[in-house]
């Protein structure tokens, strides 16, 4: 599928294992996967029907090269995630075949329910150009400022490395998730240590939960 859209933007990325986290704080981080309603996910040009919600897992079966995501007709792949509540994004990893079946390129799109190949004509809201991560360790930091309040996220895999198809293994989502109720807000925080980056303003979270 060609789309004769222009790529702007760019991103970069940095190794996770630089924070030196232990694993089960490494699997907290990346613990977003649990607040994505899985039954509504989509995953567009998938050559197996379901295989593209197999990739959201815990980051500690990431190597499990058992449940992959292959395109069909071309190199693309379209996800459309929806979550159960609101997600402040903050990073991304995507892991790949060692071969040029690994995606090369990722565009980000916040909050466009049911996105289609056509929709991916506008403006993506953050663009990577991706390295082979073979291990899940390479994350790529989105703009907190464009990614702080998503209740649907579609990645759009839109090209790699040169081979017919695309495969992926495993991808990881870390970030905040709300729960919007009526009387009160739940903030469950995805991320091993703070990024004192990540927090220039001061914030008032009144419940801080970890899933374990």
């Amino acid at each position: 599928m060609s789309h004769g859209h222009s790529h702007g933007g760019g991103g970069g990325c940095r190794c996770a294992a630089e924070h030196e986290e232990p694993p089960e704080q490494r699997g907290l981080a990346y613990g977003l996967y649990l607040r994505i309603d899985l039954e509504r996910l989509q995953c567009l040009n998938e050559s197996r029907e379901g295989s593209g919600r197999g990739v959201f897992k815990p980051w500690e079966e990431r190597a499990d090269r058992t449940k992959f995501v292959e395109s069909d007709a071309d190199e693309e792949l379209l996800f459309n995630i929806p979550f159960t509540g609101n997600v402040k994004l903050k990073g991304i990893i995507i892991m790949g075949e060692d071969d040029d079946s690994h995606p090369s390129e990722m565009r980000l799109f916040k909050n466009i329910p049911q996105m289609s190949f056509d929709d991916t004509d506008r403006e993506p809201d953050q663009t990577f150009s991706l390295n082979r991560d073979l291990t899940g360790e390479l994350e790529y930091a989105t703009k907190i400022s464009r990614f702080s309040n998503v209740y649907h996220l579609s990645i759009h895999i839109s090209k790699n490395f040169g081979a017919d198809t695309t495969k992926v293994f495993y991808i990881g989502l870390r970030g905040e998730w709300t729960e919007m109720r009526r009387h009160e807000v739940t903030i469950c925080n995805y991320e091993a240590s703070a990024n004192p980056a990540d927090h220039k303003v001061q914030q008032v979270t009144p419940q801080t939960h970890f899933i374990s």
